[in-house]
């Protein structure tokens, strides 16, 4: 009861601290933008659902959103091989089918606005960096020292920062699973084999609820492939040089080089695999379509979560919604845990006119004091907690700095 008491006056207090601080605008800071597809399987039981809840589902808030059109690729690879061959297979897949339809040129023709007759402008780039539109307008950035950095600046923060990650969703059914398993801790082994899950885990939430819930409910497995736009030094002098053309004064060689270019690639970077559970029982009213478009949900957040702890480059920048108590609009969702953690940095303009972040220090995920946001976190576990409060030096940090996880 004590500590309930004091964590309610902790948020309240806090709550009381974050509304007074001067507002400061937490949108307008240079993220992290994603693609993100689907391997679809009509074969597979669900599929439909899955595909649909993958689709509909927003890019997490922390990315720019830079989906286009094509969403999904076919099941690409025999499941029937072993677990190592399907894994290098998939891959090999996957990265041959971005390749073959030029998703990489899709990219940076969104980031740049392409028009249908093949012209270009920065409008996307100055709204995405904050940057003076006018400015940043190649024909202006030519004559200026200043217009030629921030071109450079919207490189290397924007596109050199576009991610692609493909997801490929394996659905179980945990009823079905334990009918043809004998015994409880067959279910427990059986399932988790299948899943690709921590058996122990599972075991252990078969327990708490029983052994009739423990064959119920569904698992959604996926892998996930992360690849990266490669936006380098010379990628970006042939574009500007070769390809650049813009409306109104269209150059129709231009267009023509563009559309037959082959020199935009994405780089492989890992694959990770993440999963939901979620049980059917009589705990709930939500329908199977329902469950299962929450697990696909769950899971692909999870997923993206893993990458960005496996994968440095990977890893977003989010800002502080205030200095006392050190806050962040950032939780469980985001994979946080206690004792994870985070790089404070202060985004300065160097000479040149460029983005640089300079560390001002480190500050630690604080126990008992993180926001659960994931999916649903409303109905299954309701909390007063709005945000996750770190632990750090006081008087030093401000809203609006940035962190980033470091471990």
């Amino acid at each position: 009861m004590k500590k309930t008491l004091v964590l309610a006056l902790f948020l309240c207090f806090s709550f009381s601290v974050i509304s007074q601080e001067e507002e400061v605008d937490l949108t307008n800071y240079k993220r992290s933008s994603l693609y993100t597809f689907i391997v679809t399987d009509l074969e597979q039981e669900h599929s439909q659902t899955i595909q649909e809840a993958f689709i509909n589902y927003p890019i997490p808030d922390k990315f720019n959103d830079h989906n286009s059109e094509l969403r999904t690729l076919p099941k690409l690879v025999d499941e029937n091989l072993s677990k190592k061959e399907i894994k290098k297979l998939q891959k090999d897949s996957i990265s041959q089918f971005l390749t073959n339809r030029a998703v990489a040129k899709a990219m940076v023709a969104k980031w740049f606005n392409r028009s249908e007759e093949g012209g270009f402008n920065m409008d996307l780039i100055a709204e995405r960096g904050s940057y003076s539109a006018s400015d940043i307008d190649i024909k202006i950035a030519k004559q200026s020292e200043r217009g030629l950095a921030m071109v450079a600046d919207a490189g290397e923060e924007l596109l050199s920062n576009t991610f692609v990650v493909v997801n490929n969703f394996k659905y179980t059914n945990k009823e079905e699973v334990a009918k043809k398993a004998s015994g409880f801790l067959s279910v427990v082994s059986t399932v988790a084999s299948v899943a690709g899950v921590d058996a122990v885990s599972l075991a252990a939430d078969a327990a708490s609820l029983g052994v009739g819930v423990a064959g119920k409910g569904y698992i959604i497995k996926t892998d996930a492939h992360l690849y990266k736009l490669v936006w380098d030094e010379e990628t970006a002098a042939i574009f500007y040089n070769d390809y650049w053309t813009e409306d109104g004064a269209i150059d129709p060689e231009k267009v023509e080089a563009f559309e037959n270019s082959n020199i935009f690639k994405l780089e492989y970077i890992g694959t990770e695999t993440a999963w939901a559970d979620l049980q059917s029982t009589a705990f709930t009213t939500k329908t199977d379509v329902e469950l299962i478009t929450v697990a696909t949900k769950k899971a692909g957040d999870a997923v993206i979560a893993k990458l960005q702890k496996a994968y440095e480059v990977f890893r977003t920048k989010t800002p502080l919604l205030s200095g006392d108590p050190l806050a962040a609009k950032i939780g469980m969702k985001e994979g946080l845990e206690k004792g994870d953690k985070y790089e404070v940095l202060e985004q300065i303009i160097n000479k040149d006119g460029q983005t640089e972040y300079k560390r001002v220090g480190v500050i630690k995920v604080e126990k008992n004091m993180i926001w659960d946001n994931r999916y649903m976190a409303d109905e299954e576990n309701p909390s007063e907690i709005e945000y996750t409060t770190f632990s750090g030096s006081k008087n030093k940090y401000y809203a609006g700095m940035l962190i980033r996880q470091i471990n």
